[in-house]
């Protein structure tokens, strides 16, 4: 059995040249389509950026309009809070009884100062103290199921 190695040789060289060609091919392939994913993952950052930057405009523009409203609010109490229109007569009437309750508290922490010879300074050190029942976990307290209560 006789080798052609000059045969081998030529196949082995075109075997070869096919390889680097096709290498080449996969690599300007490669390139092209890692660049195409870096252009479209920049493009998709551009975009997120400025729906962030919109959702904080949007947020400055919430808050101007909560403090416009209770602006509003404030000017329409100021105005006819004694002789409001029945559409606002209950909104009113809470905003007067809170006002009332605050001014008596106001007038009791003077006293309960006045009796416990306290400095300002003292009593703005106090945190205000919630009075309402939570459960042991510091959450909202759980409401009774309806099978818990008794009977009546």
């Amino acid at each position: 059995m006789s080798i052609d190695f000059e045969s081998l040789k030529d196949k082995a060289v075109v075997l070869a040249q096919s390889g680097v060609t096709k290498a080449k091919e996969l690599t300007e392939t490669g390139v092209a389509k890692a660049k195409e994913l870096a252009d479209t993952g920049a493009a998709k950052a551009k975009e997120l950026t400025e729906i962030g930057k919109l959702k904080v405009q949007n947020s400055s523009e919430q808050e101007a309009i909560r403090k416009a409203y209770s602006e509003l609010g404030k000017l329409y109490y100021a105005e006819r809070g004694s002789a409001p229109e029945a559409a606002y007569a209950d909104l009113c009437q809470r905003i007067t009884d809170a006002l009332a309750r605050i001014s008596y508290n106001n007038e009791r922490i003077a006293d309960i100062k006045a009796a416990g010879q306290m400095s300002d300074e003292e009593v703005d050190a106090v945190e205000p103290v919630d009075e309402e029942p939570s459960c042991c976990c510091g959450g909202e307290p759980e409401p009774e199921a309806e099978d818990d209560k008794p009977e009546e």
